[in-house]
């Protein structure tokens, strides 16, 4: 903080009347030294600001934060606003101003930097030279301009719309041509406070939580387990074995669990097992089957993800050091012994990352419970049943029923909660802590 007010302060005393005059005037210190042509391109950059504040970015502005003031009449052929339309030209009149600010502190401090260059009596970089640099010294800018651009529109916008939306009213009746009103965090409240949502929220945060933990652990076992039993010198066929596996990863997920949907249906093979027996038919996935279905879900999430954890598991576990296990059996150490004090802490030290990003696809997994037991409405929730995760009530109430103010207030609360527990887990992992341990 002081080294910026210390420059701050060098830059009023020091800087030269044309300097000073760029932030008025992009482009007229690189006029006074020399730089003509990129003083041309900030001049130009700044006339163009200009025209499109006038003709329509205040406009954009002033709409955002309004979200429009017209009604739509039919009747009287009025048009009327579209809020949402509004929601996003604003943004996209803030990215704009927050560009245009950049070059214009880039435009003071390189005429700055040409007066610095003068002084000490050294020559100024032509525009040219500066290109020059650019696709020598710092190709990777030039490359990455696109692809960021791109993120920027494809990706940022969207987020960023989605963020406003869980503030504004947007859903239901209000649709355009209604005009849509800012509201703070009432739909955060909705979700705590509402009979009609709290409940809920709160049963499936839990069964979320519970979900994304469980499934994670037993999908990282079984994988790792899988891997040390493949990696077992006595194993024969060792390829073969491991083949199995990957060919149930290389179908497609939504086909796996359909095919277990239909399994353990009431027409399906397991039923009709039982029924040839002399039982009775079980609705595994039927409305009162709470655990049942949950219990299948875990090991059909299993049975699709144990595979990329096996493969992982098994690339990692042949880095081993094969002398630390020698040592542990001279000290008297058993298996179970070498495995947790050996084999866990290498493994979490090379796979936290992943297992992470595991953690994060589980708590957002909404194939699983879609596909097996997708469009249920049960009793005590409110459009949604016992097995739904966050992403997928998220999905029921804005896609199917038009709540989207409330699911993005949902999906909010999902990346708050995914990012936080991330960061804390690997903050306390060793694979940040203990970086040099295994090196």
């Amino acid at each position: 903080m002081n080294k910026k007010r210390e420059r701050m302060k060098e830059f009023i005393t020091h800087a030269s009347g044309s300097v000073k005059l760029s932030a008025i005037i992009m482009g007229a210190g690189h006029f006074r030294y020399g730089s003509i042509s990129k003083g041309l391109i900030y001049l130009l950059m700044e006339i163009a600001m200009i025209i499109y504040l006038i003709g329509r970015g205040f406009g954009d502005l002033k709409g955002f934060f309004t979200l429009g003031t017209q009604h739509a009449d039919a009747w009287a052929g009025v048009k009327g606003d579209n809020s949402v339309v509004m929601m996003l030209m604003g943004i996209f009149a803030w990215i704009v101003v927050a560009a245009f600010l950049f070059f214009y502190v880039q435009n003071i401090r390189g005429a700055y930097a040409m007066q610095k260059r003068k002084e000490q009596g050294l020559l100024q970089k032509t525009l040219r030279k500066e290109f020059k640099e650019l696709l020598d010294q710092k190709f990777y800018v030039l490359v990455l301009a696109l692809p960021i651009l791109g993120v920027c529109i494809f990706n940022v916008l969207p987020i960023i719309f989605m963020i406003l939306i869980a503030f504004t009213n947007y859903g239901g009746n209000i649709v355009p041509p209604e005009l849509v009103d800012w509201v703070g965090f009432d739909n955060f409240k909705k979700l705590m406070v509402l009979s009609k949502f709290g409940p809920t929220f709160v049963k499936i945060l839990g069964w979320n939580l519970l979900w994304a933990v469980l499934s994670t652990a037993l999908n990282y076992f079984a994988g790792l387990g899988l891997a040390l039993l493949l990696n077992k010198e006595c194993v024969k066929g060792k390829a073969i074995w491991r083949a199995f596996p990957i060919l149930a990863y290389a179908i497609p997920g939504f086909i796996t669990l359909l095919a277990f949907k239909f399994m353990f249906s009431y027409g399906g093979p397991i039923n009709q097992i039982i029924t040839a027996n002399g039982g009775t038919a079980i609705g595994f996935l039927d409305l009162d089957a709470k655990w049942s279905a949950r219990i299948i879900g875990l090991l059909v999430n299993c049975w699709i993800s144990v595979p990329s954890i096996m493969l992982l598991a098994t690339g990692h576990l042949s880095n081993r050091d094969a002398s630390l296990y020698e040592a542990a059996k001279i000290d008297g150490a058993g298996r179970w012994a070498q495995f947790w004090k050996l084999t866990m802490p290498f493994m979490l030290f090379s796979t936290m990352p992943v297992l992470l990003g595991q953690f994060i696809g589980n708590f957002n997994n909404f194939g699983i419970f879609y596909f097996l037991r997708g469009g249920l409405y049960m009793d005590g929730y409110f459009l949604a049943s016992d097995t739904d995760l966050l992403i997928n009530w998220l999905y029921n109430l804005s896609i199917d029923n038009n709540y989207y103010c409330v699911g993005a207030a949902i999906s909010l609360i999902i990346f708050f909660i995914t990012s936080v527990i991330s960061l804390v887990v690997y903050v306390k992992s060793p694979s940040y802590r203990e970086e040099d341990t295994f090196q």
